[in-house]
């Protein structure tokens, strides 16, 4: 990238963040007193979603159930007796249950993508488009679900109920529709071993005109630009609508994806064709398409498929602009929520800070929800969770927006997981636990979403085709084998129960909520917690009430007793949740004392308001510092003395320019995770916060000042202490990512000198490839590696050593204390697969025949593994023959690997999942 373009791209992004540098001269007098704010409340944030598989919710229209297709599965898709097909439901269906679902206390009705699909790719499977996500026509519903007047008029239909309606809507890719000449479904090939080309010719990093304006991105060549070459059969040219999706230069064209590191972004999902999102066109198209949308239908909302899989700029554009559009046309609530499948709050909070998006589904949540209602965590685990929602707090958006969820169509059934996690319990527990994590879902902060069918007991073994059963009667022979919670129906017949234990629970925890609308939206401040099972509690508090609500829920099998801390003493409060006395009081510390019982939660409410406070309490700020997590965002903590709720705004200076918001916190401990990643190494940022109490008194913190710290380089490839021969491919990343970062890479070889071996400006990996050839190294000759950027920031030394000729045989050992290998056709095998064993093996290998050992030497089983690759993982499973059964007949582990080169010789033992490149114990 340009020193000018870089200038101004920094530039955009400082605006963009509000933190737009003035001289350090201006004037700052009139800002000298901080603005104290209260925390944020979005226009969504008190929302209860239903989730909707339309094809497996209600079949009211049995006309559609071809697409107006010939009647031929592998033509229609439709197939009621295949999980993988259409089953027959549509949005008639779903419109006649209008009722059923407003019963659970419904207010948002999300439905999984409508557009009309690619029916049927024979490639999957095959299977069929039932689930929406192999789009072919943006512009109008699948005809399988019906047409898109039967959508207006269910948008309507729930628009008179008060419901809104929300689409799960996709711009990362479309149907498998683009072939490659070189092959189908080809694997991913790098940015750095083939870059874009231009139309002319040249080399292009396209992240340098992400963001760009449409006109400044290169022209592009299908025969030219791209690793492979991108073929649409005859018939399928114009298959797309809008018609610019059939321009085969606005996809990237790299082949398949393994969904980690660039190819994350850049790779087909199994085939699916992946959208250049990096250029502006496609920005626009998108943008254009679902604003339509918008004006058209009056849909309320988007949830958006596959978000993490798309650059930043493309949210830093699409997100304010659709949002703006969508205000312009009267939508003054519309929210958007991103799919980011990950559990790490430092990650998934990017999306709503640095992307500007207004939130996204709380994987974290399901995952801490899972661990606590199912698998009895220590309450710790929930508080600290709880805690870290500070990764999301900024002057926009904050967790409070954040839509909830326990399972989905993708993982699982929560029921599902309940009984995975406690298969012995029995139905009476599942339910209970069940019932645990709606309790946390609905009563903590955040937007809950059940998945339909989950208020009927639904399980199922797995996520994907698994977790899809129709409510109405089914005929999948998979389904009908599943044993649904709470009931003794199957799904044989329809599951529309409003009796049912959990339909009636969500319901009422749906009216609660509604009644006490601080259980939904009021500051959620944790009280309780310890390292073992039991209670966790804390507290819901409306600021503008002021009456603090305690919720004490108990994940253990045991009655718990806890002393709840709350913000007033010798005060009374009443019960409107759960079991227990209708009243309790605080003691003279300010402690509820509950009882609750096992699986359990009980919710108790102050009997008015907590006193007014008649000064603000001392506040401090402690020393900023680079978050351990993210190295672009820093830390802030303030330190707030008294015993109230209060409002904590936090706000920034950067060098010596204006003080800019960066967000308000309503909960201790008081924190933001400010955003700096735009702002060049060595920048100074003053930060300072004031306190506001709930009687309108402020105080102010003495600012504090920190310099935004170097980026962080980590080497990915090679792998620590493996083995290198012939070209080494050695890649890094930098946190944060800037498409101007020039890495540049050293190698040392046997302790010498460092050696420049090769720079690379290709974002968001960057690679160089080492060819050791002409240094003829001796076998285990030390090879040292590091990345460096101009601002002085160096990874951590990589070593690795020379392996020398390839291995034609590798060695796996395997102990049974008690010597039982078995012999013949009755021993302890290696089920064997991938590139690296030799093909002659393979061929001799089936589950009721595995790889035998060699011999038994020390007590140990010796496997000898013949060899082709040894820099393909060799994969495995230790079993019996025939065995499946873990841990009689199969070892634990499941799938197990191994790359040669890196470790010649591994160890495993019995019940121990563990692959050890030494001898354990040595």
């Amino acid at each position: 990238m340009s020193v000018r373009r870089a200038a101004a791209a920094l530039l955009v992004s400082l605006v963009a963040a509000g933190l737009a540098t003035t001289p350090a001269t201006a004037d700052r007098g009139h800002q000298d007193r901080p603005k104290a704010l209260h925390s944020l409340r979005g226009p969504v944030t008190d929302e209860n979603f239903y989730f909707v598989m339309a094809d497996r919710f209600a079949n009211g229209d049995t006309g559609n159930d071809l697409g107006g297709l010939p009647d031929d599965p592998l033509v229609s898709g439709f197939d009621p007796t295949k999980k993988g097909f259409y089953n027959g439901g549509d949005l008639t269906g779903l419109r006649d249950k209008l009722d059923y679902i407003q019963g659970l206390g419904t207010t948002s009705i999300w439905l999984t993508p409508s557009f009309k699909n690619k029916a049927v790719q024979l490639e999957d499977g095959p299977s069929a488009g039932y689930h929406g996500y192999w789009i072919t026509d943006f512009t109008q519903i699948d005809p399988h679900l019906g047409s898109n007047e039967d959508l207006a008029a269910l948008i309507r239909d729930a628009h008179e109920r008060g419901m809104k309606v929300y689409f799960d809507i996709i711009t990362n890719h479309t149907a498998d529709v683009i072939g490659y000449a070189e092959g189908a479904r080809k694997e991913y090939t790098s940015k750095d071993v083939a870059p874009y080309r231009t139309a002319a010719g040249e080399t292009f990093d396209d992240r340098d005109f992400a963001g760009d304006d449409p006109a400044d991105f290169p022209a592009l060549d299908p025969a030219t630009s791209f690793p492979y070459t991108p073929v649409l059969d005859p018939a399928e040219r114009n298959l797309k609508v809008p018609a610019w999706l059939n321009d085969v230069t606005l996809y990237h064209n790299r082949g398949d994806t393994t969904f980690v590191g660039e190819d994350s972004q850049y790779g087909d999902f199994f085939g699916l064709d992946d959208l250049f999102t990096e250029n502006p066109r496609v920005v626009d198209g998108m943008a254009e398409i679902y604003e339509r949308w918008i004006a058209d239908f009056g849909v309320d909302g988007f949830r958006i498929d596959t978000m993490k899989h798309v650059d930043d700029e493309f949210w830093q554009e699409f997100g304010p602009r659709v949002l703006k559009f969508a205000r312009e046309h009267g939508k003054r609530e519309f929210f958007m929520f991103g799919e980011v499948f990950d559990t790490t709050k430092d990650f998934t909070s990017l999306f709503t800070t640095t992307d500007r998006m207004q939130s996204v589904l709380d994987f974290p949540f399901q995952d801490a929800a899972r661990k606590f209602a199912s698998g009895g965590a220590p309450t710790d685990a929930l508080a600290t969770f709880f805690a870290d929602d500070d990764w999301y707090t900024d002057s926009d958006s904050n967790a409070y927006q954040l839509p909830t969820f326990l399972g989905n169509h993708d993982m699982g059934r929560f029921g599902g997981f309940v009984v995975a996690d406690n298969p012995d319990a029995g139905d009476v527990e599942w339910v209970s636990r069940d019932r645990l994590g709606h309790e946390l879902m609905y009563f903590s902060r955040g937007n809950p979403v059940i998945y339909y069918g989950d208020e009927q007991g639904f399980t199922g073994p797995g996520g994907d085709q698994d977790a899809r059963q129709t409510l109405y009667a089914s005929r999948v022979p998979e389904y009908l084998d599943d044993d649904l919670l709470g009931t003794s129906a199957t799904h044989a017949s329809d599951n529309y129960v409003p009796a049912h234990p959990l339909y009636r629970a969500i319901g009422e925890l749906a009216s609660v909520t509604r009644a006490h609308p601080a259980l939904r939206d009021g500051t959620h401040q944790s009280r309780l917690s310890s390292s073992d099972a039991g209670v966790y509690a804390f507290s819901r508090i409306d600021r503008r009430q002021q009456r603090e609500y305690v919720v004490a829920l108990n994940n253990s099998e045991a009655p718990a007793t806890a002393a709840v801390p709350t913000y007033t003493s010798k005060r009374s409060y009443e019960r409107v949740y759960g079991s227990g006395p209708s009243r309790l009081s605080t003691d003279r510390k300010g402690k509820l004392t509950v009882t609750v019982p096992p699986l359990s939660t009980v919710v108790y409410a102050l009997d008015g308001r907590i006193p007014r406070s008649h000064d603000a309490p001392r506040i401090s700020l402690a020393a900023p510092h680079p978050a351990a997590e993210a190295r672009g965002r820093m830390e802030v903590t303030a330190s707030v003395a008294g015993s109230s709720r209060y409002d904590v705004t936090f706000e920034a200076s950067v060098d010596g320019g204006r003080w800019q918001p960066v967000g308000t916190d309503d909960n201790a401990p008081y924190r933001v995770f400010h955003d700096v990643s735009s702002l060049a190494p060595g920048t100074p940022v003053e930060y300072r916060a004031v306190v506001l109490d709930n009687g309108g008194h402020t105080r102010a913190a003495a600012p504090v000042r920190a310099e935004v710290p170097r980026p962080l380089l980590t080497i990915e490839t090679p792998t620590e202490d493996g083995g290198v021969r012939g070209t080494v491919e050695v890649r890094a990343v930098a946190d944060p990512e800037k498409p101007s970062h020039v890495v540049t890479f050293e190698r040392s070889v046997a302790g010498g000198p460092w050696t420049t071996i090769g720079s690379d400006d290709t974002s968001p990996a960057y690679t160089v490839f080492d060819d050791l050839g002409p240094l003829n190294l001796a076998p285990d000759t030390t090879i040292a590696y590091r990345a460096t950027l101009p601002t002085g920031a160096t990874s951590a030394v990589r070593t690795v050593r020379y392996a020398g000729p390839p291995l034609e045989t590798t060695t796996l050992r395997y102990f049974r204390p008690a010597g039982d290998y078995g012999s013949g056709a009755d021993q302890w095998g290696l089920h064997l697969w991938g590139d690296a064993v030799d093909p002659e093996v393979l061929a001799q290998i089936a589950w009721d025949k595995p790889w035998p050992p060699t011999r038994v030497e020390d007590g140990w089983a010796v496997y000898e593994i013949p060899l082709v690759d040894d820099t393909k993982p060799v994969n495995f499973i230790m079993h019996l023959p025939s065995g499946d059964t873990v841990p009689d007949t199969r070892e634990p582990g499941g799938d197990r690997s191994f790359l040669p080169i890196n470790t010649p010789e591994v160890w495993i033992q019995q019940g121990d999942p563990t692959v050890y490149p030494s001898p354990p114990g040595g």
